[in-house]
């Protein structure tokens, strides 16, 4: 617990200085390392060194470590006493023309402060994607998006494979149904979802997209991500979609533009390579579904061919809702 001094007389004396006075109404505007303090104070570091160690007795300033640096702020009003002083003191001591040559040289510090870091910046905007943005799992920023949508929604992941966009939905959502046709793929999946936070559950079901194992109206939104370039016929699967969707509920699909890489037929089991946009968007149209929106998601695929090259396939998002009235 803080320590306050033990009488009104002490925390006047600690404020009866025009120096120290000073220093308070810098600190009101924000955080200051001692260093700067100082340069905006026009004196020394060594001068101002003995004011502050007063104010830290009196337990009017906090302080914050960075690395090296002490930066400190004001605490005032952690003392009811002492800001009632300083309330009643704050526009005398505004109003002293030392006080308005301390704000001008804190704001020429602090363009000081943030030219530095501008330059940084500058310097290495070019290469910032792969020196500041090297996360573990990748997926904070669906996350912190995630968090603006409203809660207590079912979702499905169609096709969901080992859960590359489950693994995003978890957490999202308070209840996520991941469908997919190989047992195996739904093993996968589940081992590798992340802990799930309270008030979340994952079901895990075996089916076809053309046959799902989904009750009629039961999403209120489905994902499906990579898969219908591994059908045949898209109609079937796509009017299932809409009939496991509760009315207005929305479906986004994410596909490769057609492309050439026939190898992925044998190396990934594709039936098309790649589906042409408009021929999508107008299956969708013909299953029932309106609002539709294709959309860039700024990403390309890129799978390793045999000779250890990637190939570079650009990707669209399709966005629909069946209708509210069904």
């Amino acid at each position: 617990m803080t320590v306050l001094p033990a009488s009104p007389i002490e925390r006047l004396r600690v404020l009866a200085d025009a120096m120290r006075l000073r220093i308070l109404l810098l600190l009101e505007r924000g955080e200051l390392s001692v260093g700067e303090l100082a340069r905006s104070l026009g004196t020394s570091q060594s001068r101002v060194s003995n004011h502050l160690r007063l104010l830290r007795e009196a337990h009017v300033l906090r302080e914050r470590h960075e690395g090296r640096s002490t930066l400190l702020s004001l605490a005032i009003v952690d003392d009811p006493l002492a800001a009632r002083l300083w309330e009643a003191l704050r526009e005398d001591v505004a109003r002293q023309p030392e006080a308005a040559a301390d704000l001008e040289r804190r704001e020429r510090v602090l363009d000081e402060r943030r030219g530095k870091d501008g330059d940084f910046f500058d310097a290495v905007a070019g290469r910032w994607d792969k020196i500041g943005t090297d996360f573990a799992t990748g997926v904070a920023r669906e996350r912190a998006l995630g968090a603006l949508l409203p809660r207590g929604m079912v979702v499905a992941d169609l096709g969901c494979g080992t859960g590359w966009v489950s693994r995003s939905l978890c957490g999202l959502v308070s209840r996520l149904v991941c469908v997919d046709r190989s047992a195996r793929m739904l093993e996968v999946a589940a081992a590798k979802m992340p802990p799930l936070g309270a008030g979340v559950a994952v079901e895990y079901r075996r089916g076809e997209l053309d046959q799902l194992p989904i009750e009629t109206g039961e999403l209120d939104a489905a994902v499906c991500a990579m898969v219908l370039h591994h059908l045949e016929d898209l109609h079937p699967s796509l009017s299932e979609m809409r009939r496991a969707l509760r009315a207005g509920g929305a479906l986004c699909i994410i596909e490769l533009a057609p492309h050439k890489e026939a190898w992925m037929k044998d190396a990934q089991g594709d039936l098309r390579l790649g589906i042409e946009p408009r021929d999508l968007v107008e299956a969708l149209r013909r299953a029932g579904f309106e609002d539709i929106a294709l959309e860039s998601p700024n990403d390309l695929y890129r799978p390793r061919r045999d000779d250890g090259t990637r190939a570079e396939l650009p990707l669209y998002l399709v966005r629909c809702r069946k209708p509210a009235r069904d």
